[in-house]
């Protein structure tokens, strides 16, 4: 497309304000074009100087270099001149109007390279219309193509040019078949809707002019987005990514940490580790603590793959990750909200460019971090639960019981972080409740109850997270069984002697044999009377079993008695034990 100007408007409307007014409020500009370069940048301007005047360029943040006409004092002011000067053909279709919020430094007019251009007063509906007059005769361009000359222009396109045309209407959500480079039934319904989303005639036939301007529109996306190969050699993974939005960091086993560029709030991870089917599956459950991977959105775990998709008001984040041969690799994009239309459109591209060779990057890559690894894992801070408490297994499906405080009003529950659980069964009274995995777990062990009454001040073990979620196995404390009612003779709880922590309300209390005598309840009100510190109150195991006996759960009873020797009684708490978390 040929276009010729003689028109030289160095000054137009507004651009003799006074220099004073500077650029205290916001203001409003056309940006017509963008470059890779600033040479071309300036280039650009230079020629739009010429023949319209007012004229700008600014730094990017994506690293391209933005041709720009204003300042204009409002964005109506800003729209109507882009709708006159596009009714001259004198600038491209897809100039939009911007607030320049993003724009950096300034590259063009050199002179006014550190000042900022002032504010220009509002134009007058007149001297806008009077503008568009002066304009459109002055500009000479071959006419817009009639649909038959529009068919034969198409006809000399090249398969890899039609391919083009498909690949950018589906960037934009127009089209969703094959890129194939055949123009049939489905391309040219995108062709027709791309052209009503446009106001023009929908003939399902672009005309040049049209398609220039859908491919200079993917373009100037694709430089926003900086879309680029990336490959690592040492996480062994290939694969397209924005590099105008992030750049590499380092590498902390198992990731490859790319962080925001320009406060894009674009971040990258490349998941990189050796192992099997059982590290895939512990890594799918660990994603799920971490901060970037928010708690509602779809949870998918196949037998060689998972996806993990977060969404928060502040957060969104996708993770894919697969096993073969003895390698877990994948990524991990996160972004913000207000990315979430560009996100769309990257997703596709970084699934299909996907790819995987070499080996893995080794365990011990990266600094260690001073932080407890409670708060962060490999460079990544972890989602802390609002509280969390004891319970334990009490069959081999891995249904739990714990006390009702663990779980009361929870919009979440978890099993040792990562499993996810469902309240089944409540005592309001007795202060229990049952928790049933979502996915049926296997434990190494479950309770088995005491068949018969404790033996009074006979030696007692608690097993349970006093420390909640500062340790990954429980503690095991020692006490006494000081009553078999509770100090209004309660005839459902045990009054037991043993320094216990919050933490270990919902955990087991064990005799000397090992079978499980009592559930550990949360300090009692007292109403404003203080207890010794070593003073702990549970519900006795006969209440327990009536309670899941009445709810269609099947409890073990030990058989055989006998002492426990104390390192196989640490043990089979350690196995039987869980830690219950509340989210919020």
């Amino acid at each position: 497309m040929i276009k010729v100007f003689r028109v030289f408007l160095f000054v137009l409307v507004g651009l003799a304000a006074a220099p004073e007014r500077g650029m205290a409020q916001t203001v409003f500009w056309v940006q017509v074009e963008a470059h890779s370069t600033e040479a071309e940048a300036v280039a650009r301007a230079q020629a739009y100087a010429q023949s319209i005047g007012n004229t700008a360029g600014f730094r990017l943040p994506s690293g391209w270099n933005a041709v720009v006409l204003g300042p204009f004092a409002a964005r109506e002011e800003a729209d109507a001149q882009r709708r006159s000067l596009l009714a001259a053909r004198a600038i491209p279709s897809d100039a939009f109007v911007s607030d320049g919020q993003g724009f950096g430094r300034r590259i063009f007019p050199a002179d006014a390279a550190a000042t900022p251009l002032p504010v220009p007063e509002p134009t007058s509906e007149p001297e806008t219309e009077a503008l568009a007059e002066i304009i459109a005769p002055e500009v000479i361009e071959e006419p817009e193509e009639t649909l038959r000359e529009a068919q034969v222009s198409e006809g000399r396109l090249t398969r890899d040019e039609r391919a083009a045309i498909q690949v950018a209407l589906q960037w934009f959500g127009f089209y969703n078949l094959g890129i194939d480079g055949a123009f049939g039934p489905g391309t040219r319904r995108a062709m027709s809707a791309w052209q009503e989303a446009q106001e023009l005639n929908a003939t399902g036939v672009m005309t040049t002019r049209q398609r220039e301007a859908l491919i200079r529109a993917y373009s100037m996306e694709l430089a926003a987005l900086g879309m680029d190969e990336w490959e690592d050699e040492r996480a062994g993974i290939r694969i397209q990514l924005p590099l105008a939005m992030v750049e590499f960091d380092r590498h902390e086993a198992p990731f490859a940490h790319f962080g925001s560029r320009d406060d894009s709030g674009v971040q990258v991870l490349l998941i990189s580790q050796s192992g099997t089917q059982a590290t895939l599956f512990g890594l799918y459950e660990i994603m799920q603590t971490l901060e970037i991977v928010p708690m509602e959105g779809e949870r998918r775990r196949q037998a060689n793959s998972f996806l993990l998709t977060g969404l928060s008001e502040t957060l969104r984040s996708h993770t894919f990750a697969q096993y073969q041969r003895g390698q877990i690799k994948g990524w991990t994009l996160i972004w913000t909200p207000d990315r979430d239309d560009q996100m769309a459109r990257v997703l596709p591209m970084m699934q299909d460019s996907f790819a995987t060779f070499g080996d893995t990057l080794p365990d011990g890559i990266g600094e260690a971090s001073a932080v407890q690894r409670r708060d962060l894992l490999s460079g990544l801070a972890v989602r802390r639960p609002e509280r969390s408490r004891s319970g334990f297994y009490i069959d081999a499906t891995g249904t739990v019981l714990t006390s009702l405080e663990a779980v009361d009003s929870c919009e979440r529950v978890t099993i040792d972080e990562v499993y996810g659980a469902s309240v089944v069964a409540r005592d309001e009274a007795l202060g229990i409740a049952v928790l049933r995995p979502d996915t049926p777990l296997v434990p190494l062990a479950f309770a088995q109850f005491a068949g018969s009454d404790p033996r009074l001040d006979s030696e007692i073990w608690v097993s349970g997270f006093g420390f909640e979620d500062m340790l990954t196995r429980p503690l095991l404390t020692s006490g006494a069984l000081e009553d078999l009612r509770g100090l209004n003779g309660e005839d459902n709880l045990l009054r037991i002697g043993a320094a216990l922590q919050p933490g270990d309300s919902g955990g087991p209390v064990f005799d000397g044999n090992g079978a499980v005598i009592g559930l550990v309840l949360p300090a009692v009100d007292t109403g404003g009377r203080l207890l010794p510190s070593d003073v702990g109150f549970a519900a006795r195991s006969d209440a327990l079993r009536d309670f899941l006996t009445s709810n269609g759960i099947r409890t073990g009873t030990q058989s055989a008695a006998g002492a426990v020797p104390p390192g196989i009684l640490t043990r089979m708490a350690g196995d039987l034990t869980v830690l219950v978390s509340c989210w919020n």
